[in-house]
């Protein structure tokens, strides 16, 4: 793989709806985690309409820290929403979303950004490869998402076994290319992968460690999710197979990062490129 520009500032975009109990342990933590290894960064924490004295703490915060950027959003509310917010607002050439609740491994942030800086144009977090480390997965909504996930691997023939998976790292010009996003909610973590890997963007796969929330409690319902993941993954289905390569991205120029081992014809054919663990 033919390297890529290299990257001077992170940013790392985090939803909150609700997190007071634990957004200043999240920010405070990556924080330090970045400085640890001299990461220019900024963290852009949108405050998704909360009703819990969120807002206040950000901006308690953001007075002492200088990296942290509050943005407020009003009603409606939703994940997707909250993210695309962070993704309009964000200065970095390359950006991470992780959640707001803790449950996100501040240390594989460092990891994701080594990897951008590798060349990689995507970084996707898995739970579920050798390395990884899971504690506390409540076990009905486990088994949806090994379900989810395996239904999605199929489908689009990738070994990405963590599509679902929120926390996932990306070179700015993916989110531009992957634009508009049609995600509302929680079926943007799908929206945004699905689409980089159909539009022919290079990625790779880390293993990553997460647990679930000590403070506070989950803003994702099942019931409501589905029909929404079924949307959206249809729609990307039909961009791979059926646009004809329309929505693939502009063909790299000499010295750009390279696509890996599926080459040109996958690409010409509107295939992913493969990615390697």
């Amino acid at each position: 793989m033919a390297a890529a520009g290299p990257l001077t500032r992170l940013s790392v975009v985090i939803p909150a709806h609700n997190e007071a109990g634990c957004i200043a342990a999240t920010v405070e933590g990556l924080h330090a985690e970045l400085e640890r290894h001299g990461i220019p960064h900024e963290i852009v924490v949108v405050d998704d309409c909360s009703a819990d004295g969120s807002w206040e703490i950000l901006l308690e915060l953001a007075a002492r820290l200088t990296q942290l950027v509050p943005v407020r959003r009003t009603p409606p509310s939703g994940f997707g929403r909250a993210v695309v917010a962070g993704l309009d607002a964000f200065t970095g050439d390359a950006v991470v979303t992780m959640m707001g609740d803790a449950s996100d491994d501040p240390a594989d942030v460092v990891r994701y950004w080594e990897k951008l800086n590798e060349g990689w144009e995507c970084v996707f977090g898995s739970r579920f490869v050798r390395g990884s480390s899971v504690s506390d997965y409540p076990k009905f909504k486990l088994r949806i998402n090994r379900l989810a996930n395996w239904l999605i691997r199929q489908l689009f023939r990738i070994r990405l076994n963590d599509t679902t998976n929120a926390f996932k790292g990306y070179r700015r010009e993916v989110i531009e290319g992957c634009r508009p996003f049609l995600s509302p909610h929680f079926n943007l973590t799908i929206e945004l992968p699905l689409k980089a890997i159909v539009r022919g963007y290079s990625w790779t796969v880390v293993p990553v460690s997460w647990r679930s929330r000590r403070v506070g409690k989950s803003n994702l319902r099942l019931k409501e999710m589905g029909s929404r993941y079924f949307f959206i993954m249809t729609y990307c289905w039909l961009e791979k197979y059926f646009s004809r390569g329309d929505y693939l991205r502009v063909e790299a120029a000499p010295g750009d990062v390279d696509h890996g081992e599926a080459g040109e014809a996958s690409r010409a054919a509107g295939a992913a490129p493969r990615a390697r663990d």
